[in-house]
């Protein structure tokens, strides 16, 4: 697939991680691939603050992927931070997490959630939703932040 931006995936388990980044091998998706694996860092490196002070923070993330069960920050929070912020309101963010409460899936919609997808267990059926994925938020859907760069 063609490269349109940095991909920021916010998971705080290492499986999972590892995970995602093969399905997206799998399916080439080739754009950068940003891992932070808390709330905290998450908003860290969206706001270049923390310890991503360096960072540009006009290079923001074509789209988020977004766990809701993390440490320090909950996804939930996250979201409400991008949501609530000019600067980031406007990027599509995924909720990919195993929760299948139907509390977090409003709560992530009413949030401002673009979409939720449940992680499957099945690596091919996650293969599957990653290309379903890409195709649509990488190379169909029209993201503002691209006329910004």
């Amino acid at each position: 697939m063609i490269s349109k931006g940095t991909i920021l995936l916010v998971e705080d388990n290492r499986d999972d991680e590892v995970l995602t980044l093969r399905a997206f091998q799998k399916n080439r998706i080739a754009n950068p691939v940003a891992v932070v694996r808390d709330g905290q860092e998450a908003l860290d490196y969206l706001f270049a603050t923390g310890s991503y002070t360096e960072r540009d923070a006009d290079d923001l993330p074509v789209i988020i992927l977004l766990d809701l069960k993390l440490p320090k920050v909950n996804g939930l929070e996250v979201l409400r931070e991008i949501r609530n912020d000019e600067r980031t309101r406007v990027i599509p963010v995924i909720i990919l997490t195993t929760s299948i409460e139907d509390e977090d899936v409003i709560g992530s919609y009413t949030l401002g959630a673009n979409s939720y997808i449940r992680k499957p267990v099945d690596f091919t059926e996650f293969v599957e939703a990653v290309r379903t994925l890409g195709n649509y938020w990488l190379l169909l859907n029209t993201n503002p932040s691209a006329g910004r760069r």
